[in-house]
């Protein structure tokens, strides 16, 4: 039986550190204070533990998932429904653009 612990850099065993929190909150635009940073590292730390505690169950002769769908699961028809008003929605939509959502540009040219 192989773990993958066995396999993964040691460094993946290492408890998380505040600043690697806060690099991966700066990374995602996070603003985060010194409380809620030590209170997510906890509890990211916690996580952390938890899914490493999988490491331990025996995968032997299980066969990898490779799809989600359960055989039996009810499932609705797939039909075209009517959808929203496109004015009402636009109407609502803070920045309406040309009959579409205006957003702010992210990738420069």
């Amino acid at each position: 039986m192989t773990h993958a612990s066995e396999t993964a850099p040691a460094s993946a065993a290492a408890p998380l550190t505040r600043d690697e929190v806060a690099h991966v909150a700066r990374l995602a635009r996070l603003g985060l204070d010194d409380d809620e940073l030590g209170r997510l590292t906890a509890e990211l730390g916690m996580i952390l533990s938890y899914v490493r505690q999988l490491d331990e169950v025996d995968t032997e002769g299980v066969e990898p998932t490779t799809s989600l769908f359960v055989p039996g699961a009810p499932l609705r028809e797939d039909g075209a429904r009517a959808g929203l008003d496109r004015d009402e929605v636009l109407g609502q939509a803070p920045r309406p653009l040309e009959g579409g959502f205006g957003v702010p540009g992210f990738v420069e040219g």
